[in-house]
C-alpha cells in the first residue's frame, strides 16, 4: 500500500500550508489523514438538522431516542457526518479541485453520537489525466471516518477533477486572486 501522509504540509518554498494538491502531486496508494478531528456537539447536529430541515425526532428529541430506538439516544444525523469528513479532507484533497464529479458510493457503517470525535483519512485509489484537456486530470479518492475509539463510521468514495501545475501557474500559482494589501 501507499505511504501515509500527514495532511498539513508545508509548500516547497517552506513558506505556508499546502491547501489541495496538484495531478502530479497525488500518487495512487497514498493516504492522506486529515488534522485535526472534531468533536460532534449537539449543537452542530441540531444546527444542521434544521438548517436541512431534517426535523428527524431520532436527531432532536431525546424522550423519543430514549424511548423507542435500539440507541437509546440521539443519533447524529448521517449527511452532517458526511459533509464534515468531506471538508476535512478539503485541504489534502480538493482545495485546489476544478470541480466535485461524482460520489461514487457513501456507506455509513456505525452510527455517531452526541460526544463523538471524527477523524478522517484519504486514500487515493487511481488517477486518469483527462483527454480534452491537458492542464487538469481526475483523481479517484475513497475517504473513510472514525471515531475516538477507532469505529468506522463512514466511507464514501468520490472522483475529483483537479489541475496540473501549468493549470495552477496560468491563473496565478498557489494564492489566485489573492489581493496585495493596500499601501497606508
Amino acid at each position: 500500500m501507499g505511504q501515509d501522509r500527514i495532511g498539513i504540509s508545508q509548500t516547497a518554498k517552506g513558506a505556508g500550508v499546502q491547501f489541495g494538491r496538484y495531478y502530479e502531486e497525488f500518487e495512487v496508494g497514498a493516504t492522506y489523514k486529515h488534522w485535526p478531528g472534531k468533536t460532534v456537539t449537539e449543537f452542530d447536529d441540531h444546527m444542521f438538522c434544521l438548517l436541512t430541515m431534517n426535523h428527524h425526532p431520532l436527531h432532536l428529541d431525546v424522550n423519543y431516542a430514549a424511548k423507542t430506538t435500539q440507541f437509546q439516544r440521539n443519533v447524529v444525523v448521517g449527511n452532517y457526518v458526511y459533509s464534515l469528513l468531506l471538508g476535512m479532507s478539503v485541504p489534502d484533497v480538493s482545495g485546489k479541485a476544478i470541480a466535485n464529479l461524482e460520489v461514487e458510493s457513501l456507506r455509513h457503517v456505525a452510527p455517531t453520537f452526541h460526544g463523538d470525535t471524527i477523524y478522517g483519512e484519504t486514500t487515493v485509489l487511481g488517477k486518469t489525466e483527462s483527454k480534452s484537456k491537458d492542464d487538469r486530470g481526475v483523481v479517484h479518492v475513497e475517504t473513510r471516518g472514525y471515531n475516538q475509539d477507532g469505529t468506522v463510521v463512514c466511507i464514501f468514495r468520490r472522483k475529483v477533477m483537479v489541475p496540473k501545475r501549468s493549470y495552477g501557474q496560468a491563473r496565478g500559482g498557489e494564492q489566485p486572486g489573492r489581493p496585495e494589501p493596500a499601501a497606508g
